[in-house]
C-alpha cells in the first residue's frame, strides 16, 4: 500500500443514512438501505473523504493512512 493512498471505514451500525458523505464525497460513498457505504475500500488521498468523515453526524466514518493505519478523520 502506498503512503498518498487512505483506506476509508463506514461503521454501518453507527450510520444514519444522513446523507452527507454522498452529498460532499458522491464519487467516494454510496447510500444503501441500511446504510452508506464506501465505493472502495481503498482511494488515493483526496480532502473532500476528509470533508465527509469530518462531516458525519454521527462519525460512522473513519479514514486511515493505508500504509501504517494511522488515524486521518475525525479528528476531535
Amino acid at each position: 500500500m502506498s503512503d498518498t493512498q487512505w483506506r476509508i471505514e463506514v461503521e454501518r451500525p453507527v450510520c444514519i443514512s444522513s446523507g452527507m458523505c454522498v452529498g460532499i464525497a458522491p464519487d467516494h460513498f454510496e447510500l444503501e438501505g441500511d446504510g452508506s457505504h464506501a465505493l472502495a475500500d481503498v482511494v488515493d488521498q483526496d480532502e473532500v473523504v476528509i470533508d465527509a468523515a469530518e462531516s458525519c453526524p454521527v462519525e460512522a466514518i473513519k479514514v486511515f493512512s493505508a500504509a501504517d493505519d494511522q488515524l486521518i478523520a475525525p479528528i476531535d
